[in-house]
């Protein structure tokens, strides 16, 4: 296992000396991303940040007690995403890629949730990564999208694979590197600014500098 990444005296952000150690965790393939991850997201308190290359339109199953859900409908992730903005839920989502198409149309039909949901986009961005409530981690190959996460049939998905861990070391480092990504704290540093549609360091009226939401010890955990 790798040790942890900080920053040097230039800013940047630097691997240090290995120190292995043993780590638990749960390996999730194909649709075990859906039925796992989607949970956790919609179920975050306090927190939801994301980072994936890609951003498409993908479909869940409707919230637990509503007539969608008793009617076995499927819903627009988005409509879960809208009902965590409104309860204060930090959600972020990091992307590599422009939005799809009916990703856009979808969240045009919410202009609430348009105004409020902080996405920022970094051509760079190629991990992907869920963090819930600074106890949860998903490190894998799933994207933000129907394929990926979504509730596609059986033979339609794509194959994924990734890992669940609730290890506090490795959310502190995985949440310190996004949040450096997110507040702009790399582009510095970056070789292909030039191409970037609007660097991250650049002033805007949202930017909100919020530390990483700190791992609980695992004693302290529900």
């Amino acid at each position: 296992m790798a040790g942890a990444r900080r920053a040097g005296n230039d800013g940047r952000f630097r691997m240090s000396s290995p120190s292995p150690r043993r780590v638990s965790v749960t390996l999730l393939a194909d649709e075990a991303h859906c039925s796992t991850l989607i949970p956790a997201m919609t179920g975050a308190q306090t927190s939801l940040w994301i980072a994936t290359a890609n951003v498409k339109e993908l479909r869940v199953e409707a919230p637990i007690g509503t007539r969608a859900r008793a009617r076995g409908q499927y819903v627009s992730i988005l409509e879960h995403l809208e009902s965590l903005v409104e309860r204060k839920v930090d959600v972020r989502m990091l992307h590599g890629a422009l939005p799809s198409r009916p990703f856009r149309a979808e969240l045009a039909r919410r202009p609430g949730l348009a105004r409020k949901l902080p996405m920022r986009h970094c051509p760079r961005v190629h991990l992907k990564v869920v963090a819930v409530d600074g106890r949860m981690l998903y490190l894998g190959s799933a994207n933000f999208t129907g394929a990926g996460l979504g509730a596609k049939q059986e033979g339609r998905r794509n194959f994924e694979m990734g890992i669940v861990t609730d290890d506090d070391v490795l959310l502190d480092e995985v949440q310190e590197r996004f949040d450096r990504i997110w507040t702009g704290r790399e582009c510095g540093s970056c070789k292909v600014r030039g191409l970037c549609p609007r660097p991250l360091d650049m002033p805007r009226p949202s930017l909100a500098r919020t530390r990483a939401p700190r791992s609980l010890p695992l004693a302290k955990r529900a």
